[in-house]
């Protein structure tokens, strides 16, 4: 589907980009557009890449008029430009507005005016149940995505939803790497708290996934397994050869949850189980909804949500495999440092 095709990948200097780069780059794809405001990191993935296929744009999804120049000839986009960092986003929930859902509006705006084929959305577990700004902003990312989905039937828009992302830059992996590293001990909120675990490389898979057979405001969730915060802490103090580091516990922040839920108890009702994924249909009722209002659902009530403590919890040892297949951790014991 890719061959002789343009793909634009918003925020694409992230960790997600580099990841699609790595899986693309050399393949028959005519063009890959990185768009981003990050000049610095822009500079060092073309240094690090130094390939034709490879353009990038300055701008930033916050200016329609950046991102429409970018749009131009694209046939694909994968929008992952995003505020991300729940403790900033608390502080400054405006800005999470203006990036995750404004920014998403006008990618959405362009991509429909320049006749993009298909766009696939990023969007998070957070915005189940979002009780932070970052998760709320993303839900409404969803709902802006959606909505968009039904005034174009040239251009095909889908989300993806997906939970940590291991080894992302800004995520607790790289954080506890460089406790480890600098003799200092892993600080970690609740031992009992529990997150889903995904590769770099499952999050692409996820997003090609919905690319190739998402329809129109359909939501994409991969069934990813989890693990308390102290598993892992103690999983990467084994990998470093470190097994009795210390681990000090400072009490949740402000924002979190003790669990993160993939599909919510409505959604799980009525989703596709696809094997790998779950697929979530939209919601496509009018404004005239009045029949769903005096008619409800009795079995809702018996299904629970999808969340990240009834999942397939990891042990050490589980957790220990997911973390061999990142190649990063293996360049951290060589070179002593993150790339990304």
């Amino acid at each position: 589907m890719f061959a002789n095709k343009t793909l634009l990948i918003t925020g694409g200097t992230g960790s997600f980009g580099n990841s699609v780069l790595n899986r693309f780059i050399d393949t028959d794809i005519a063009e890959i557009r990185v768009f981003s405001r990050d000049e610095k990191k822009q500079d060092d993935m073309r240094k690090k890449f130094n390939h034709p296929k490879l353009k990038f744009y300055i701008g930033d999804v916050r200016d329609p008029s950046s991102i429409k120049a970018a749009m131009i000839g694209v046939n694909f986009v994968f929008h992952a430009a995003a505020l991300k960092q729940v403790p900033s986003c608390e502080f400054y929930p405006l800005e999470a507005v203006k990036t995750n859902v404004l920014g998403t509006e006008n990618v959405l705006e362009a991509a429909i005016s320049s006749g993009v084929e298909r766009v696939v959305c990023l969007s998070t577990d957070k915005a189940v149940y979002p009780i932070n700004a970052m998760g709320i902003s993303k839900a409404m990312m969803e709902k802006v995505a959606v909505a968009k989905s039904r005034e174009s039937d040239a251009t095909t828009i889908c989300i993806t939803r997906y939970g940590n992302v291991m080894a992302s830059r800004g995520s607790v992996i790289p954080l506890f790497v460089g406790q480890i590293l600098s003799g200092i001990p892993i600080t970690i909120t609740d031992p009992k708290m529990t997150r889903f675990m995904m590769t770099l490389d499952d999050a692409v898979d996820l997003v090609l996934f919905a690319f190739q057979t998402g329809g129109a405001g359909e939501i994409f969730v991969q069934k990813s397994p989890a693990c308390t915060i102290s598993t892992l802490a103690l999983a990467l103090a084994n990998l470093f050869d470190t097994p009795d580091h210390e681990i000090r516990v400072i009490g949740t922040r402000h924002g979190e949850k003790q669990s993160e839920a993939l599909l919510s108890r409505e959604e799980n009702f009525c989703a596709d189980d696809l094997g790998r994924y779950y697929r979530i249909r939209p919601d496509l009722r009018d404004l005239n909804y009045g029949k769903y209002v005096e008619e409800g659902e009795a079995s809702i009530a018996e299904i629970s949500d999808y969340n990240s403590n009834n999942t397939t919890q990891l042990d050490i040892f589980g957790v220990t495999a997911l973390l061999k297949k990142l190649k990063l951790l293996e360049a951290v014991k060589e070179n002593n440092a993150f790339e990304h």
